[in-house]
């Protein structure tokens, strides 16, 4: 049995998109807390926890990791939250998910990929500290 979900459900869900993309962490954690999956993925394969990667919400990465937040997923152009995080250059946000298991090597634009294509030579030492 599959459940139609409402005008209203949907609209709530892509609101969650909003509080990541904004890094409005208490909102999101609080919406997560009371049932909101915390892997939720949009029409483009983005997580919650992408969208706070590429929009620097560190923040808003922590919580979300704090919750079981999946470092693994790949969105539809192949990019992690981890690859978001090196692009934007938030070592804030590049260190807590190594810290939480993202691999650096994960997706067809990893996060090393990255870092590589972009000369960021800061993020790049990041990744390969641990190695």
């Amino acid at each position: 049995m599959t459940h139609q979900l409402t005008e209203d459900e949907l609209t709530l869900l892509q609101s969650m998109f909003d509080l990541a993309r904004t890094g409005d962490t208490r909102g999101l954690a609080e919406a997560v807390d009371a049932g909101i999956p915390v892997n939720l993925t949009n029409g483009s394969g983005d997580s919650l926890l992408i969208l706070a990667a590429y929009h620097d919400h560190p923040d808003t990465v922590a919580a979300l990791l704090e919750r079981g937040a999946d470092t693994g997923r790949v969105n539809d152009r192949g990019q992690t939250a981890l690859g978001a995080a090196v692009f934007r250059r938030s070592e804030r946000s590049v260190t807590l998910l190594l810290g939480a298991g993202a691999d650096p090597a994960l997706g067809p634009r990893s996060a090393l990929d990255v870092a590589r294509f972009f000369d960021l030579p800061e993020m790049l030492a990041l990744l390969t500290a641990r190695s």
